[in-house]
């Protein structure tokens, strides 16, 4: 359990796995409405994430980067818990995967012939694109 005046728990999990588990002194993550912090003792809420970076500081003081392609977020005052369909460590990340992966959604885009098709690849060039600014964020993090 969190020790309350200075820690929280924080559950990272994507629909394959557990990507994060500890306690940490504060997350920020890509919040619907905008970029959120997240304290110990943070009021409750649920909310959309919006594909990006979660940045956990961990209760020794390091730093933790997962990668959220969206999802949900819960927020208790002692956790808080990232529900994503894919979550990808920032150690885990492939720039030149996530390059090839944009590539092909940009070209998606172009060859599109109707609005799903548009609506589609616009999402995962949106994906794509969050997920390269994650590991730029978390290259320069390191």
């Amino acid at each position: 359990m969190a020790d309350a005046p200075h820690t929280i728990h924080v559950d990272v999990v994507s629909a394959e796995e557990s990507i994060f588990s500890g306690e940490a002194r504060f997350v920020a993550l890509p919040g619907e409405a905008g970029e959120l912090g997240i304290f110990p003792r943070h009021t409750p809420l649920i909310t959309r994430v919006k594909p990006g970076s979660v940045r956990i500081e961990k209760a020794d003081g390091s730093e933790e980067f997962v990668f959220v392609a969206g999802g949900i977020l819960e927020v208790q005052p002692n956790r808080v818990i990232v529900l994503s369909d894919t979550a990808i460590r920032g150690r885990d990340l492939d720039e030149e995967k996530a390059n090839e992966a944009k590539a092909a959604a940009e070209e998606a885009l172009k060859n599109a012939k109707n609005e799903i098709d548009i609506a589609k690849a616009q999402s995962e060039l949106a994906v794509m694109a969050a997920q390269i600014a994650a590991l730029r964020k978390y290259r320069q993090a390191k």
